[in-house]
């Protein structure tokens, strides 16, 4: 298996940047927000981050392509570095503290671009956590100041945490009816949305969560973390990792049943 660990290394310096970028200009009164094509919302420190994560890519790995947010596809290769400068904008330009720079590294394999490597650093929560193919995943301040971290044993849905983003998502594209379905069967439900989600399923502190559109950035990261915490990560539809335009983590224990309610039944 390959190692990893010099990527990993540079994604948290990689995010070092970025957190001390976005956290410069946090509820700043003359914060810069445009309104994207797609009507979301993008900040200055959304491109400023990005900005700052390509130029220390090209210096480090000029060979590797990089994949973001704000910026698109630059370079061709089996490696390709998946970029959220700021996941959460609509948190971030209002003053919220939940968002988070997502920061992966991907490589081809049989299915596609694989997650290897994946960093998410939440500056403004103060927490930051971290994975690496075959090497566990990890919260903490740093490499060396780590805790590692696993999905939880939950094995019934009746007993089951579920975190979503919101409502409306479900009813566009109408899976709303196995979305109740579900929040019914639930333990306890919680809006959380964005990033932190699929860091609690891989801290064990939520164990199922499902998304019904989300962008590769979205993604990349948080798979890789949900993975090597020992959870499951994949699309609605089955497919595991970031590649079905939405997704659905859990402990592993449950996902199927979770699928049963966000997927085909949801459809």
């Amino acid at each position: 298996m390959a190692d990893y660990h010099d990527d990993l290394r540079l994604a948290h310096v990689l995010a070092d940047a970025a957190d001390a970028a976005t956290m410069e200009r946090f509820r700043a009164i003359d914060l810069k927000v445009e309104t994207k094509p797609d009507m979301t919302p993008v900040s200055e420190a959304d491109r400023a981050a990005e900005e700052l994560i390509r130029g220390h890519l090209q210096r480090a790995r000029p060979r590797d392509a990089v994949v973001g947010e704000e910026y698109g596809t630059a370079g061709t290769g089996p490696r390709r570095w998946i970029v959220d400068p700021i996941d959460g904008t609509k948190n971030y330009v209002r003053g919220v503290p939940v968002w988070a720079t997502l920061i992966s590294l991907t490589v081809q394999g049989d299915d596609g671009y694989e997650p290897v490597v994946g960093v998410v650093s939440a500056p403004a929560l103060g927490r930051r956590w971290w994975a690496a193919r075959g090497a566990g995943a990890y919260t903490g301040r740093s490499l060396t100041s780590a805790s590692r971290i696993r999905v939880s044993r939950v094995g019934r849905i009746e007993d089951a945490s579920f975190a979503y983003s919101s409502l409306s998502g479900w009813e566009e594209r109408g899976r709303l009816d196995g979305f109740l379905d579900l929040t019914r069967a639930c333990w306890r439900t919680r809006g959380y949305g964005d990033f932190w989600p699929y860091m609690m399923v891989a801290e064990g502190s939520v164990d199922i969560c499902a998304e019904p559109e989300l962008s590769l950035w979205d993604m990349a990261a948080n798979v890789i973390v949900v993975q090597e915490a020992g959870g499951t990560f994949t699309g609605l539809d089955g497919r595991p990792g970031p590649h079905s335009g939405n997704a659905a983590a859990s402990n592993g224990l449950l996902h199927e049943e979770l699928l049963g309610y966000v997927g085909s039944r949801g459809a």
